[in-house]
């Protein structure tokens, strides 16, 4: 029997204190209230936690931010924020190297593509979701009820509301809760500082620790034209942070495998994970030769290389923990234990093994990967302008669907945001997407062979290089106007369409669908299926001691601030500004340890003692990034850029033996705007004070 929400967020707090340390990426509707107040001798209240989970953002790129200022002033980090500085940049004017400050609103620019989620509401739906599903149905069958209730139950929100309304799933299908989200779709860029103290130290530095970085970016949000008003943001910390201090993490962590079998672990260990490396590898050396050829070529690749050798390091990190002994055993062993007691269980009787249908699911994943990965997900088609043949082919064929029936990107309720994606006006170099295209297409060559008939489908008779070349070449997909015609134009002009990326998109596509509907139905059904029997098994032994894996949907972590052993040697909880200055001497201040010019000139100036980043034990992940860091106030003394290495097989299984959130200090923050870049206004909007002298001058007359 389904056990009800009530009951397991009920069980959330009694069984809370069997997790371990300050593990947790806690739901807001399922806080760990009581392990906080024992641990910190701090309460949780329900007006702290909607403050901060109305304050907080979700970058629709991939990471988080905060509100904060009542005027619609808005944080995240850098490496988060950087796509739009990038779109907003042309060859005469790089804001990544130079940075960006629009001293007055009406400089503040306007990014051709992000959408800002606040989350305003959450609903249980799991009887809604499950109400399809009958006795007896095939673990296919069973998915397709549940994504078209999905579907169903996120377009009769978004037209009550006019909100945007997702379906998320929590513990493998056992919970589903509807998340309800005012969109921000007018975001514009404040300030970003250059890409070489955002990023100060490079790839070498990344995830490492102690760090020196300023990585955060502000923008505003909009509404009607003019900077919206918050009711709800958070206060900037004067006084930062100091070692031992609680503080709490409100963000989106975009995925951890923690409650996955050893199966799935086995896969991710053996296969997606090696092959992720091997592209990433593959595609950096790719885009540094092109970065050579030219100054442009260069500013055009730089997000992308960064963004490659930050996954890179991330995957490496995870797959450590795959590959680490005593992890693997212990969640073994953790298995065997729950196996045991659900075959010990009378009700069980005579019932499937769920660990042997997910092997089983696991090892079909395996035979159908090269064609799930080069095909349907489009690994063999790189570059933005593949993606963009594909989405309106798909498009077209999709919306004249019964909503429950399309494919979920294709919903009602997610429409209005997909649409702003393919109709961007952020700049397209044809020069990148055909170097993209032609390695992707040679390495579809390579993995799937010459007589592959979707591969021949493409080349037709050419090499990567030659077919690419004509694809880009003589596209017209680079158009906004273009791509609204066929869009508009539906499955007509799609099929009339001679543009030679539509033409290879829909010679494609039946052999894609193919393997999605494959995956849909015998490996990711199959999987929530007989997950959510695991997941009631769990719940029967101990209760659900941890908090769902993540989904890119807001949680709440908690940590303390404190340093952490290495190597014998101590390693403390913050650095300091001047500690950039001395690092940057060390690598006698070559690329990337070179300080931007602005930093140089000011150095005089600074109070160099001031906190620049600091550590704590917080639970994070990927998706983080931009996260504010609050205090007990739910004040910002911070926010999260980065974990140290020793964080990452934390996708797995946590520990705070070593790992480590990394924040920029909010002290830091104020220092390098007033001093460094001139930002007065900018810095002042932050304290309040700007609010503060506008009610003075007015009292005043």
């Amino acid at each position: 029997m389904k056990r009800s929400f009530s009951i397991l967020l009920a069980c959330v707090f009694i069984f809370s204190t069997l997790a371990t340390a300050d593990e947790g990426m806690w739901l807001y509707n399922a806080p760990p209230k009581d392990k906080i107040k024992t641990k910190y001798g701090f309460e949780l209240t329900q007006e702290w936690l909607d403050h901060v989970r109305l304050s907080s953002v979700r970058f629709n790129n991939g990471g988080s931010g905060s509100f904060v200022s009542a005027d619609g002033l808005t944080f995240t980090n850098h490496h988060v924020g950087a796509g739009c500085v990038q779109q907003l940049s042309t060859a005469g004017h790089d804001y990544i190297k130079t940075g960006f400050y629009a001293k007055t609103q009406a400089e503040e620019a306007k990014c051709p593509n992000l959408e800002l989620n606040q989350l305003v509401g959450i609903e249980d739906v799991t009887d809604k979701v499950n109400a399809g599903v009958k006795p007896g149905m095939s673990a296919a069958e069973s998915g397709q009820a549940q994504r078209a209730a999905m579907s169903q139950v996120e377009k009769d929100c978004a037209t009550a509301t006019g909100l945007r309304c997702d379906v998320v799933i929590f513990y493998s299908g056992q919970v589903y809760n509807l998340y309800k989200y005012k969109k921000y779709t007018d975001v514009r860029l404040v300030f970003a500082p250059e890409f070489d103290i955002a990023f100060f130290g490079g790839d070498p530095d990344n995830f490492t620790y102690p760090r020196f970085d300023l990585d955060i970016t502000f923008f505003r949000v909009y509404e009607n034209g003019k900077p919206a008003h918050l009711d709800n943001y958070l206060q900037w910390s004067r006084t930062g942070v100091k070692d031992g201090d609680l503080i709490f993490v409100s963000g989106h962590p975009g995925n951890t495998g923690r409650l996955l079998t050893m199966a799935q672990l086995e896969f991710l260990r053996d296969l997606q994970y090696p092959a992720n490396l091997k592209l990433y590898q593959r595609r950096i050396a790719l885009l540094q030769d092109f970065s050579k050829q030219s100054e442009e070529n260069a500013r055009i690749a730089k997000e992308d290389i960064f963004g490659l050798q930050n996954s890179q390091k991330a995957i490496t990190g995870y797959q450590s923990g795959l590959l680490d002994k005593a992890i693997m055993d212990s969640k073994a062993a953790d298995e065997a234990k729950l196996r045991a007691a659900f075959t010990a269980d009378p009700k069980n009787s005579g019932a499937a093994d769920p660990w042997d249908e997910i092997a089983q699911a696991m090892k079909l994943q395996r035979s159908i990967y090269p064609n799930l990965v080069y095909l349907e997900r489009m690994r063999g088609f790189g570059g933005h302008l593949a993606m963009t043949a594909r989405s309106l082919v798909r498009a077209a064929a999709e919306r004249p669907k019964p909503n429950q029936e399309r494919m979920r990107e294709f919903r009602d309720s997610n429409l209005p945001s997909y649409e702003q994606m393919l109709f961007s006006t952020e700049p397209i170099y044809k020069s990148l997407d055909t170097v993209l295209l032609t390695d992707s297409l040679s390495e579809m060559q390579d993995a799937l062979g010459r007589d592959n008939p979707e591969v021949q489908k493409v080349l037709q008779g050419k090499t990567p290089a030659e077919a690419a070349k004509d694809l880009i070449t003589n596209s017209k997909l680079d158009d906004v106007a273009v791509r609204k015609q066929l869009y508009e134009g539906g499955q007509a002009a799609i099929d009339a369409s001679t543009d030679p990326l539509i033409v290879a998109m829909r010679a494609l596509d039946p052999a894609a669908r193919a393997a999605r509907k494959q995956f849909e139905d015998e490996v990711d059904s199959v999987a929530r299926h007989d997950g959510t029997i695991v997941a009631k098994a769990r719940f029967a032994q101990s209760g659900f001691a941890q908090s769902p894996d993540a989904t890119f949907t807001l949680r709440l972590s908690y940590g303390a601030v404190t340093g952490y052993q290495e190597n014998g040697e101590s390693i403390p909880f913050a650095t300091n500004i001047g500690g950039a200055y001395e690092h940057a001497a060390e690598h006698n201040s070559q690329w990337p340890y070179n300080l931007p010019e602005s930093w140089m000139k000011s150095k005089a100036n600074l109070d160099l003692k001031t906190p620049l980043n600091f550590v704590s034990t917080a639970d994070i992940i990927g998706g983080n990034s931009g996260s504010p860091t609050v205090n007990r106030k739910g004040e910002v003394v911070g926010i999260i850029f980065d974990g140290n290495i020793q964080s990452l097989p934390g996708m797995f299984a946590f520990s705070d033996v070593q790992a480590r959130a990394i924040s920029v200090d909010s002290r830091g923050i104020q220092e390098a705007l007033r001093k460094i870049y001139g930002a007065t206004a900018l810095a002042d909007e932050l304290l309040g004070t700007k609010a503060a002298k506008a009610e003075g001058a007015k009292a005043g007359k």
